[in-house]
């Protein structure tokens, strides 16, 4: 048995406390200043008996808090949570020789997650749907998960369903569970393959949850289309596409997106989506999206066809890690949005460094790589003017931020 003092937490949540003789051990489930016992092994704490509690821990609102991996942090007052992850975006910047200001993290309210990928397989019974459990394959059940919305959570009988009709017993699938406005928008993968009684199946289950639309793999049965509002427009989103885990978070993101822009008349949106910013930004502005996915660019242009009073939207679908729009492309936009995946947009930074273009609205889910292409503009005539931290992602260690850049070079 080990007595340590837990000294800060790293990037994944556990807690890191200093040995002498081991360095760095791993302890989960806890907070800085907090004294554990327990016995270590190969740098980790596994099952730490809680000493002397910090007075920032807190009664996890879940009841599969312990179990569960879907979340980290709900052992962790909200207050510490955000101050943490604003400190998180605080160090990646340091560690490029950045400053600015950092806005105080807004974070969305339980059960509002509209978007979760369950895991789910057959068993002797029937199924069992839900989350893996800690570090493991195994998958428990989470029946009043505090973090999806009422209507995820209580699709896990369809799961579950899902499962018998079309799991194997050595396997699992994993199903994504979409809300939208006008039923559930369900996509699985990892099961059997499609035949006409699993068809038939599926189409009855549809029926019997009211499901706007199930897709197994690459086949897809829609009794409605599932639509999703981005501004005035009504969009139908390819199976699985990307959307903003809750509503508000994606209403905070727009903001910081409409302010950093300003009063522009011409914007590109890079790594467009389905329209998240593009739709919304033409009711006052001309916007050009760019996205590598075909079925995202075709939906994003029939939401914008069919909608009333927006500007023009033109569009492409451009791989911008490998074909990045160049200076003579970008200079005819007053204003940026640039929203790319984790990795980050390292080569369409290097061109957006090399233009003046006079606003860039940058929306990163992953500060490291957001500091990193920060530096790349700040080098080379953009000023960082501030960063608004983001928590879509309740009780996790995901950060999402939204910034703004100005040329200021003359």
């Amino acid at each position: 048995m080990q007595r340590l003092i837990i000294e800060r937490l790293g990037h994944k949540g556990d807690g890191i406390a200093l040995d002498p003789t081991i360095g760095q051990i791993f302890v989960p489930g806890v907070l800085p200043g907090e004294e554990v016992d327990g016995i270590v092994e190969g740098g980790i704490m596994a099952a730490p008996k809680i000493v002397t509690p910090s007075d920032q821990r807190v009664k996890a609102p879940c009841r599969h808090s312990k179990s569960c991996g879907g979340c980290q942090l709900q052992h962790a007052h909200d207050d510490f949570a955000s101050n943490w992850k604003t400190d998180v975006v605080r160090r990646a910047l340091v560690a490029q020789g950045l400053e600015t200001d950092i806005r105080p993290c807004i974070t969305s309210a339980p059960q509002t997650r509209r978007r979760a990928s369950f895991s789910a397989k057959r068993t002797k019974k029937g199924a069992l749907a839900g989350f893996h459990k800690k570090g493991s394959d195994v998958v428990i059940a989470v029946p009043d998960c505090q973090l999806v919305s009422p209507a995820i959570a209580a699709s896990l009988p369809l799961v579950e369903e899902l499962a018998v009709l079309g799991a194997s017993r050595k396997g699992e699938i994993s199903v994504l569970v979409t809300e939208s406005l006008s039923g559930l928008d369900v996509s699985v993968t990892g099961g059997k393959p499609v035949d006409t009684p699993l068809r038939e199946a599926l189409g009855g289950l549809a029926r019997k949850y009211n499901l706007a639309r199930v897709t197994w793999d690459d086949e897809a049965l829609t009794r409605l289309p599932p639509i999703q509002r981005f501004g005035t427009a009504d969009v139908t989103p390819p199976p699985g596409a990307f959307l903003q885990a809750t509503p508000d978070g994606e209403a905070a993101l727009l903001s910081s997106v409409r302010e950093a822009l300003g009063p522009v008349k011409y914007v590109a949106d890079l790594f467009a989506g389905c329209g998240t910013f593009a739709l919304p930004l033409a009711q006052d502005s001309r916007v050009h999206a760019v996205e590598g996915d075909k079925a995202m660019t075709a939906a994003l242009d029939h939401g914008w066809r069919n909608a009333q009073g927006l500007k023009q939207i033109t569009h492409e679908a451009r791989d911008l890690f490998r074909n990045p729009l160049l200076p003579d492309e970008l200079d005819k936009f007053d204003g940026i949005v640039i929203d790319p995946p984790r990795a980050g947009a390292e080569a369409q930074v290097e061109q957006l460094a090399r233009c003046k273009i006079p606003r860039i609205a940058f929306v990163s889910c992953n500060p490291v790589t957001f500091a990193r292409d920060a530096a790349r503009l700040v080098a080379n005539g953009y000023r960082l003017n501030w960063v608004q931290v983001v928590d879509q992602f309740r009780w996790s260690t995901h950060v999402e931020l939204a910034a703004e850049f100005e040329y200021t070079r003359k």
